[in-house]
């Protein structure tokens, strides 16, 4: 009994600062009038963010919308699935009838989508992944940040250690370009095994929906400040690590994103997400997360959550794939990513 007491006293503060940071998250992510602050600042970002709704909200998700309220009806009107549509009068003799008429009005529709809306996907996907990147440049142009004000150390020493890690991390000339190469190659693979571990989840039985979801909303997270930290020449691994130490943050500030997708159809889901990504990258990139995020910790005298290994399995894998590249590529890259 007097485990339990003691057990249930550990965790409760630790269950506070959790829920208190998934609500902070949550918050941040909820602050899209930082999006019209932004786009008052900048003509350009006004127009990346106008192309992207025109695109994503007007033609992709118009098109869902003509399907469902127009298209469809009217092959059913011209193309009737009941009997007693085609004939009021004797016995329903039109089986036959019946399953032709199923059988075109379901091939018109795939190729509406063969000729239409797969194509619009691909279009679509990517310009609009071009457009992110300008939106998020524009909004942090507009911001007028720079790399000294992202991810704060909270002490004197940490400000020391970060400006020898930074000298050692960046060396001039073709040695910091080919790490700057290695990083992108890296986040590229741990992202796409995320992604596939994200996907795989959606199968588990019973906890499968709520354990995607909250990998999902991870994902999301990380995607909107990703643009933040690489316009700020964050490392890779202290994005990792500030990211895996403040898991329930950010667990809060994807949570508007997935819940705005998670109910509708992959297209629809698609078409929302399109919409609504680039206004989440621009309140990741106007928040002040990291100086939140280090206030609340100063609040709790330095005693953390601790870091969640989110990206265990995806960074294993990566590191798989990584160790087929030539000696020296190798190295290069497991020296970087140990800093």
């Amino acid at each position: 009994m007097e485990t339990t007491k003691r057990l249930i006293g550990i965790l409760r503060p630790k269950l506070k600062q959790g829920l208190l940071l998934w609500l902070e998250g949550f918050r941040e992510a909820c602050c899209l009038h930082r999006v019209v602050f932004l786009c008052s600042r900048s003509r350009m970002l006004l127009v990346r963010t106008g192309q992207c709704f025109l695109l994503n909200g007007f033609i992709f998700l118009g098109s869902i919308l003509v399907l469902k309220s127009v298209v469809i009806p009217t092959l059913l009107w011209i193309l009737p699935n009941q009997c007693s549509e085609v004939s009021s009068q004797g016995p329903c003799s039109f089986d036959s009838v019946s399953k032709l008429y199923s059988s075109l009005r379901l091939g018109l529709v795939q190729l509406f989508y063969v000729f239409w809306f797969y194509p619009l996907y691909i279009f679509s996907f990517i310009l609009s992944t071009i457009w992110y990147n300008d939106i998020a440049k524009y909004g942090f142009a507009a911001m007028g940040k720079n790399g000294h004000d992202i991810l704060e150390p909270s002490s004197q020493n940490e400000v020391k250690t970060t400006e020898n890690t930074a000298l050692k991390d960046k060396p001039a000339g073709l040695g910091g370009v080919m790490i700057g190469i290695g990083e992108q190659v890296y986040s590229i693979l741990l992202l796409t095994f995320f992604f596939l571990e994200v996907y795989a989840t959606g199968f588990i039985p019973h906890i499968g929906k709520a354990l995607n979801f909250v990998l999902l909303s991870w994902m999301y997270a990380y995607y909107c400040f990703e643009y933040k930290w690489n316009l700020s020449e964050v490392a890779l691994d202290r994005r990792l690590d500030f990211f895996e130490s403040n898991w329930a943050f950010f667990a809060g500030f994807g949570s508007p994103c997935v819940l705005a997708i998670f109910f509708f159809s992959p297209l629809v889901s698609y078409g929302v997400m399109a919409i609504l990504f680039p206004l989440f990258v621009l309140a990741a990139t106007g928040s002040g997360a990291e100086q939140l995020i280090f206030s609340q910790r100063r609040k709790w005298k330095g005693v953390g959550l601790g870091r969640l290994p989110i990206f265990y399995a995806a960074d294993t894998l990566s590191m798989r794939v990584l160790s087929l590249l030539p000696l020296d590529t190798r190295d290069q890259m497991g020296d970087n990513k140990a800093l």
